[in-house]
């Protein structure tokens, strides 16, 4: 409530909850949140009226990790990689049985496991709606579950789930049309894809640009473009480093792209959005350090009422 409710009052116009694993096994660690249950529908509704409340959108992302499940989380400095099954951990799953380097071995799903997978999401995207978020986004990037099946670095099968781009695409669609057989058709549906693998023989820009043509056609709204995590990569970073990737998707396919990376100051953003680079700004580490960005940036920017509940407006005249 604190944290979520924080960038609320401090003028975001959406905010998505972030990695909300679909099944317990989904969980990237232990103290991940989820939506598998009624009981976490019921805990998360008064957080989003408290959202709503402020002016904001709500957003939820679900997520399954696959081979990258059952780790200790990244703020445990004592500990790091898989956790093992006597302290706690799962086992995992992915389409082969691949590891991520210094992660544990995953089981590769069966058939039974896939269609488990794909109403595990439509559950807990019926279950985001019942608490009242007003934005789903299927997390299919950074080397969790639906990326693992994409790229063929993590991809080894050779039934329908795998080998050509479109058998690799198969589950993802699978998941998304599910969600829209159940979901109203208004309910805007976005999808976070890793652009490219970073790595020779993962995905490119060309495979991805086919797949959000799919997505298109199977009525995804908007693409949150991002890249890598599949497999460790050198990646050259520095400020708006992805952008290039939400542009090049947006002009070739025609579909809405939200762009993300190293995008840390008002003029910035801005800037991406008005020369028609991405048509939303998707902000995450800069939210942590300044739950206030948007309060900041429309000063910067000079907008004539920022953004805040009318008991703030004091302190910005």
């Amino acid at each position: 409530m604190v944290h979520l409710g924080g960038l609320a009052r401090g003028g975001a116009g959406a905010i998505i909850v972030e990695a909300t694993a679909v099944t317990p096994q989904g969980r990237i660690s232990a103290q991940d949140l989820g939506l598998w249950n009624d009981e976490q529908r019921d805990a998360l509704a008064p957080i989003v009226r408290f959202m709503h409340s402020q002016g904001a959108v709500a957003g939820i992302q679900l997520a399954h990790a696959g081979r990258k499940a059952s780790t200790y989380r990244p703020f445990d400095y004592e500990h790091s990689g898989s956790v093992p099954l006597a302290d706690g951990g799962w086992d995992t799953v992915a389409p082969s049985a691949v590891e991520f380097p210094g992660l544990a071995t995953p089981q590769a799903l069966d058939q039974t496991g896939i269609d488990h997978i794909v109403a595990a999401f439509v559950a807990s995207a019926r279950r985001a709606i019942e608490a009242g978020f007003d934005v789903l986004e299927i997390h299919g990037a950074h080397g969790y579950l639906l990326h693992e099946f994409l790229s063929p670095l993590s991809n080894e099968r050779s039934d329908a789930y795998g080998g050509s781009l479109a058998n690799r695409a198969r589950l993802l669609l699978d998941v998304v049309d599910a969600i829209r057989a159940e979901i109203d058709q208004g309910v805007p549906l976005l999808v976070r894809l890793s652009a490219v693998d970073w790595v020779e023989g993962g995905l490119t820009i060309d495979d991805t640009v086919q797949v959000v043509e799919w997505l298109r056609d199977h009525g995804v709204d908007m693409i949150d473009v991002s890249s890598g995590s599949n497999m460790p990569a050198e990646i050259p970073t520095g400020p708006g480093y992805q952008v290039r990737f939400a542009e090049t998707i947006r002009r070739r396919t025609g579909v809405p792209t939200a762009a993300v990376g190293l995008i840390t100051e008002p003029f910035q953003a801005e800037h991406i959005l008005v020369t028609e680079q991405a048509d939303a700004v998707l902000l995450g580490r800069e939210s942590l350090r300044n739950p206030d960005f948007p309060i900041h940036a429309a000063q910067t920017l000079r907008h004539k009422n920022p953004p805040t509940p009318a008991q703030y407006h004091r302190a910005y005249r």
